[in-house]
């Protein structure tokens, strides 16, 4: 079998560039000889085979050129003449080499024995080229292409990302900065290079650089010096080539290991999930049954200590099922994918399918759910039919006790609309009902906390009785003030019998003004009342000094009054009848005059002609009263007058 090798250059080595003449330099053929001797240098260290120094000669007796096709063909080429002396034991050694190297499958033209035998450097290094081709590049294949131009690709892929710093068109002017070389390296081992923080600049030192971290820490030998490539017009493509090429056997034996690392990784990431998986799904699916059975256990021991324990109960039911048992609900569907998701990995390896061990089956699980289901519809009909019970008994209690205080109200009614006989017969029937009255106010406040209780147990309709608490405050309110209002009535007339001295239509003009402002209904007048039932009446405390007139309106009040905080119908009405009659008091007396006067202090001429006084009465008054600033002392002829 042969196979034919495609030595042309690259495309890109063929363009033109600054100073072509100095392609015409011998210079490559030292740098190929340099690289292609430090190449078979480091074949035959693995063997422990001396080194040669000079390629030539040290080649051409065919005993090197064997031990090194046996070292990098795997194979023993069979007995050959060691330390020959004679041209035909040379040849007849280097037949042997070249016989080996066409099984491989290579086409050697115009090369024979006695060329290298008599240590043609050209043929020597293209017989090496060949050798290199064969058994280091032959090998590399991507994307279909020869082994020249799947190298290349080979790279351009791997330095894809350092794409706008350079692009790798060929195996000569594409290496002359290192960064090529750098990327190869970050892009395999970033550890060990940091190529962003190169400076793209110094062609000398990256290419030191991946040269001494690639022999160092990759095992890469370096086969020529940085000069041989930065330094000269165009580097040799074969030196490049054979130095590139132990970076792709390099890093794909790193791939091999790591492809076998990670198979073996992700075989043991299979069966540790799967195995997580499992211990999963057991102990969730044991603590779901232990909880359902758990619940199951708290229900049946639990019981009733009245209505709001029952409501309580009922909303940790609900409660319940709008959490916990949703959260078991989606546990439940989870435990069956995830037991399903088991058996699928498995049967994606091959592997043997996964059995629950007896409790935890899915079985067990429908099983356990069952008998919740069954037990919770038990839980809910027993609360509900308590609940339903109680809410019965407290209709029934509401009821019957708001019922009876209406028949109680409606008994004072009557009682209250059939009076009849003396009056004082009748105060004191009223007196009596006000009595009775009193302690339905008590049992008001039990028929509010027992609405209180139907309106918490959401008791909105009782088919038992037609009265809402509403209902029976407002007509126990109306019919309390009917009574006290029927009460003071009484107690008023008994008052206006024994006023003899006033007429019929003065003494209903006074109770009903009395009975006006009397708000409370408690058949008395306070300071604001009793004032507005004088204005109301005519009676006025004018003053342009508030002080004053506050001070005025408290001396009548505390005498009317007799000295207490409220005036009762009595005294309001002698205070009246006082005001209606002909007789002057001191202080009656003092307030016309005060009013004549404009709240002064003294009264002059013109405040009495036009408080309507006669001209005589006003000209008595003038001799009798001492003047005082621009008029005259009304106060101290007040008190002089009167009877002390």
């Amino acid at each position: 079998m042969s196979a034919n090798f495609d030595f042309a250059p690259s495309k890109a080595s063929q363009e033109a560039v600054s100073g072509g003449y100095k392609l015409m330099d011998k210079s490559w053929e030292h740098i190929q000889k340099k690289t292609f001797t430090n190449w078979i240098n480091n074949q035959l260290k693995q063997k422990e085979v001396a080194p040669i120094a000079d390629l030539a000669s040290e080649l051409s007796s065919g005993e090197k050129l064997i031990q090194l096709l046996e070292i990098i063909g795997d194979e023993s080429l069979g007995r050959y003449n060691k330390n020959p002396r004679l041209r035909i034991q040379k040849v007849e050694n280097m037949n042997k080499a070249l016989d080996f190297i066409r099984r491989r499958g290579v086409n050697l033209t115009n090369i024979g024995a006695e060329d290298i035998v008599d240590s043609n450097e050209k043929l020597i290094l293209g017989l090496i080229w060949t050798i290199i081709l064969r058994f280091t590049i032959a090998e590399i294949s991507e994307g279909g292409l020869t082994a020249k131009e799947g190298l290349l690709l080979w790279c351009q892929k791997r330095t894809t990302p350092y794409a706008a710093d350079f692009k790798i068109k060929d195996f000569t002017f594409s290496w002359q900065d290192g960064l090529a070389l750098c990327a190869l390296i970050h892009r395999h081992r970033p550890d060990l290079i940091d190529y962003w923080a190169l400076d793209k600049s110094k062609k000398h030192d990256n290419t030191r650089l991946a040269f001494d971290v690639a022999e160092r820490q990759l095992g890469i030998p370096k086969l020529f010096e940085v000069e041989d490539v930065v330094d000269v017009v165009k580097p040799d493509e074969r030196s490049v080539m054979t130095y590139v090429a132990q970076y792709f056997h390099a890093f794909s034996a790193q791939d091999k290991v790591g492809t076998a690392g990670r198979r073996v990784a992700q075989f043991g990431q299979v069966m540790q999930q799967t195995w997580e998986m499992q211990n999963d799904y057991e102990r969730r699916a044991s603590q779901f049954i232990s909880d359902t059975r758990n619940m199951q256990s708290v229900w049946s021991s639990s019981r009733f200590s009245g209505y709001l324990d029952a409501r309580r109960q009922l909303h940790e039911f609900e409660t319940y099922k709008s959490t916990t048992k949703r959260g078991w609900v989606a546990e439940k569907r989870e435990l069956d994918t995830l037991l399903g998701n088991i058996q699928t990995k498995l049967k994606t390896y091959n592997l043997r399918p996964y059995y629950p061990p007896a409790g935890l089956r899915i079985e067990d699980l429908e099983s356990a759910w069952s008998n919740l289901v069954g037990v919770e519809g038990e839980r809910k009909r027993a609360i509900s039919n308590y609940i339903r019970d109680i809410k019965d008994e407290l209709r029934r209690k509401y009821a019957d006790a708001a019922n009876q205080f209406q028949l109680d109200l409606n008994s004072i009614s009557h009682s209250l609309a059939s009076l009849e006989g003396e009056l004082d017969t009748q105060l004191d029937t009223v007196q009596s009902l006000i009595l009775k009255l009193e302690p339905l106010n008590g049992k008001l406040k039990d028929i509010e906390r027992l609405n209180a209780d139907c309106a918490e147990a959401n008791i909105e309709d009782n088919e038992y009785t037609i009265y809402s608490v509403e209902d029976l405050t407002f007509d126990y309110g109306i019919l309390t003030q009917s009574v006290v209002k029927k009460s003071a009535f009484i107690e008023n007339q008994m008052v206006a019998r024994g006023k003899t001295n006033i007429t019929p239509q003065q003494l209903e003009e006074f109770s009903e003004t009395f009975k006006h402002f009397d708000k409370n209904n408690l058949n008395t007048l306070g300071r604001e009342e009793f004032s507005a039932a004088l204005q109301a009446e005519g009676t006025v405390f004018a003053s342009n000094d508030s002080s004053t007139q506050d001070d005025e309106f408290e001396r009548v009040f505390l005498s009317a009054s007799q000295g207490k905080d409220a005036i009762n119908f009595e005294q309001f009405i002698d205070y009246m009848r006082a005001q209606q009659e002909d007789r002057t008091s001191p202080d009656q007396l003092k307030l016309s005059f005060q009013t004549l006067a404009g709240d002064k202090p003294f009264i002059t001429e013109a405040d009495m002609y036009q408080g309507g006084l006669p001209q005589h009465v006003v000209e008595y008054l003038k001799q009798a009263l001492q003047r005082k600033g621009d008029g005259y002392d009304y106060s101290q002829f007040i008190e002089g007058v009167f009877a002390a």
